[in-house]
């Protein structure tokens, strides 16, 4: 699969070893193998590009469960989240260079600095924000390296130093480095290294700020990164239920939370829920149809912005921010399982049916 066209549109989904979400509580163990290749498969049949495995300080390995993905299904691409800095970059190089082979070039890294400083903790990680960032920026520095590189090479930063490094292995084309991050850390790194740049569900005129001060990081590099927007759709055959299935799943959310004797969120750490609560601070309704009032519930700890209606006016609205630059959409449902064969089924050929329909238009004009 390797780096896309600038002007690809990609799809991505989400695939987590078991059910969980804000709105639905964890049961089971931590994998459950066949609720895993069945999301799986669905995201393929459904016609996603990528899919995304997270990672976390107490989850199942990402690398594993993303083998598992890949022998469950036979095209889709893995988007493989790796916190920087817990492995050897040049470990880390052929872990990823490995499975790109076996998979036939099916591997993509999403690379995270880490925004919780208490998540961090649990796996020992004591360094500043800053401190982070500068070290993943190194850390990609060795994993292209490693990567291209036809004879070994050394290595001199502040957080690494490598003599003769080099791998065997190498990736089947270009692995594709996806990046996040809001804060000027972060930028400055996803300028000099993301291939695509991952913003969280923004309101309009966030989304076109960011992805203009993005572009001014990168633009000293010569590169031209793409954008990718995360939002979590709420879908319906009528507007009117659409919005009625929102204020459930709201409902729910803060239930389970009650539940489990959660009280308000505690102030994010991150700047990319900093952003979303200052959305959710101008209502619970903005632009066309994006909702935050369950990012608002959770403290946005993380991607927790919806956009509800049916599937033509949900993909009119991701229309909306293809053209301020994004191409890739990151999308997963409240009720993961059913809301991806909703998506295979309603959303994406929607949305693939308007770009069409305004391609033609725009070559007729």
């Amino acid at each position: 699969m390797s780096l896309l066209p600038p002007d690809a549109t990609e799809f991505i989904g989400f695939v987590a070893p078991h059910e969980v979400s804000e709105s639905r509580a964890p049961r089971g163990p931590a994998i459950e193998p066949d609720y895993l290749r069945l999301l799986a498969q669905a995201h393929e049949h459904g016609g996603f590009d990528r899919v995304l495995v997270a990672f976390y300080a107490t989850a199942p390995d990402p690398l594993l469960i993303a083998a598992e993905i890949a022998h469950a299904t036979r095209r889709i691409g893995l988007m493989i989240a790796h916190r920087t800095g817990f492995t050897a970059p040049t470990v880390a190089a052929r872990q990823f260079a490995t499975l790109d082979r076996l998979t036939g070039g099916r591997v993509a890294i999403h690379a995270i600095s880490g925004g919780d400083d208490r998540d961090l903790a649990r796996d020992g990680d004591r360094l500043t924000k800053d401190e982070r960032y500068a070290r993943t920026s190194e850390f990609l520095d060795i994993l292209r390296l490693s990567w291209t590189s036809d004879t070994p090479f050394d290595y001199a930063g502040t957080h690494y130093r490598i003599a003769g490094g080099f791998s065997e292995v190498k990736p089947v084309g270009a692995i594709p480095v996806y990046f996040g991050g809001a804060s000027p850390a972060a930028l400055a790194v996803a300028g000099r290294h993301a291939d695509t740049y991952a913003l969280w569900g923004e309101t309009q005129a966030q989304v076109r700020e960011l992805i203009g001060r993005l572009r001014a990081a990168a633009a000293p590099h010569g590169r031209a990164p793409r954008f990718s927007l995360s939002l979590r759709p709420i879908l319906a055959e009528t507007e009117e239920r659409a919005w009625a299935r929102a204020d459930a799943i709201l409902a729910e959310t803060r239930r389970l939370r009650a539940a489990r004797g959660l009280g308000p969120a505690a102030a994010p750490q991150n700047e990319g829920s900093r952003r979303l609560l200052a959305a959710a601070a101008q209502g619970p309704r903005l632009d066309k149809r994006l909702y935050t009032a369950i990012a608002a519930e959770t403290g946005a700890s993380g991607n927790s912005t919806a956009l509800v209606g049916t599937p033509e006016q949900v993909a009119d609205a991701l229309l909306d921010y293809h053209d301020l630059g994004v191409r890739t959409f990151l999308i997963r449902g409240f009720d993961p399982l059913e809301d991806a064969i909703q998506y295979g089924r309603a959303l994406l050929p929607a949305f693939k049916h308007l770009l069409a329909q305004r391609g033609a238009a725009a070559e007729a004009a």
